[in-house]
């Protein structure tokens, strides 16, 4: 199954990382308009999600979006710069659970397979935002 070497992924990935030395990834991903479509999509996905969906409403949408088009870049190896708040400031007093974060991850997936990203993208991806994982949860 798919969603196990993830989560395990993701329990695992707990330190925070240096960038990346390049942007395969970022090519990979297909570059700022790739990254653009992987944003967009995984925001649809989470509306469609009555996991999560809920968590989002008094969100700023747009601004939102905006900010995760810039960090995946940046995560990437892109040639972009995050002008959003820390992941910890972002999240402090929301009390994301796990199983709303494993459920984000899951529509980000959908997103990316609705792209044709290839499973090995996705994992190298997936890696790289997992680090920010313990900012995230239960603050």
């Amino acid at each position: 199954m798919r969603w196990l070497p993830v989560c395990l992924l993701l329990l695992l990935s707990a330190c925070a990382q240096q960038p990346p030395k390049d942007d395969s990834l970022y090519r990979d991903l297909g570059a700022l308009p790739g990254i653009t479509r992987i944003v967009e999509g995984m925001l649809l996905n989470i509306a469609r999600d009555a996991r999560i969906v809920e968590r989002f409403r008094r969100v700023d949408i747009q601004r939102l979006r905006s900010k995760l088009i810039e960090q995946f870049c940046v995560e990437a190896g892109g040639p972009c710069t995050y002008t959003g708040d820390s992941m910890a400031e972002s999240h402090k007093g929301q009390k994301v659970s796990r199983s709303d974060f494993n459920a984000l991850v899951e529509d980000l997936i959908k997103a990316m397979d609705a792209e044709g990203i290839a499973v090995p993208v996705q994992n190298r991806l997936i890696a790289r935002l997992a680090a920010m994982r313990g900012e995230v949860i239960e603050h």
